[in-house]
């Protein structure tokens, strides 16, 4: 489900964000988990007990061949199958933009997880804007590679989109983390400075 980063460098510098971000022991799902390589360094660095969501099936065998717990499910149906606050953290690392039901799927992650850890890639970035203006073109960079015709990216949102959702859906940001090529920077304009964006999310009580 996840759309995967161009540079796997950067890749593994977003997961060390996300797992400093994970306490040890905690249990955690990860929607749209991709091939499984953040719940298996979870699961070896954290000792987590780890589930993914995703839906295609080749990334499905690489969790498996991993050692990481899968199911095959559509996010945008929803997750009815997971109990409220049954995880303490639920993961939608780059997903979210990749969903048709974007406000279900976040709901839905807030609704599982005491906690939810969002990634996105920040359409509002300097120069995504700049292609766009001057070049007359839909923009491609390093979180987001992909030509238009090839694109898994349904939704476009900024960071300031992401917080006026989180605000419509009843959650509550605790934490942003704002961070260029996966790595954390200190932004005063991060709507348009930063390339990408971590949130830490809950829902109100």
């Amino acid at each position: 489900m996840s759309p995967r980063l161009a540079n796997h460098h950067s890749a593994a510098t977003l997961y060390d964000a996300i797992i400093d971000l994970i306490p040890a022991g905690a249990k955690v799902l990860d929607l749209g988990c991709g091939d499984g390589e953040l719940l298996r360094r979870l699961m070896e660095d954290r000792g987590v007990t780890g589930m993914g969501v995703e839906i295609d099936t080749d990334a499905i065998v690489r969790c498996v061949e991993a050692g990481v717990d899968v199911i095959q499910s559509d996010l945008d149906r929803g997750i009815a199958e997971f109990a409220d606050d049954s995880y303490d953290v639920v993961v939608l690392n780059m997903t979210l933009q990749v969903t048709r039901r974007s406000d279900l799927v976040l709901r839905e992650a807030m609704r599982v997880g005491r906690k939810a850890i969002v990634t996105i890639p920040n359409f509002g970035y300097w120069r995504l804007r700049q292609q766009l203006v001057f070049w007359g073109r839909m923009p491609v960079s390093r979180s987001l590679p992909y030509p238009w015709y090839e694109t898994p990216n349904i939704r476009v949102l900024t960071i300031k989109d992401f917080r006026r959702l989180a605000r419509k859906l009843n959650g509550v940001i605790e934490r942003e983390i704002y961070l260029r090529a996966g790595q954390p920077c200190n932004i005063v304009w991060p709507n348009f400075l930063a390339p990408e964006a971590l949130f830490v999310i809950r829902r109100e009580a």
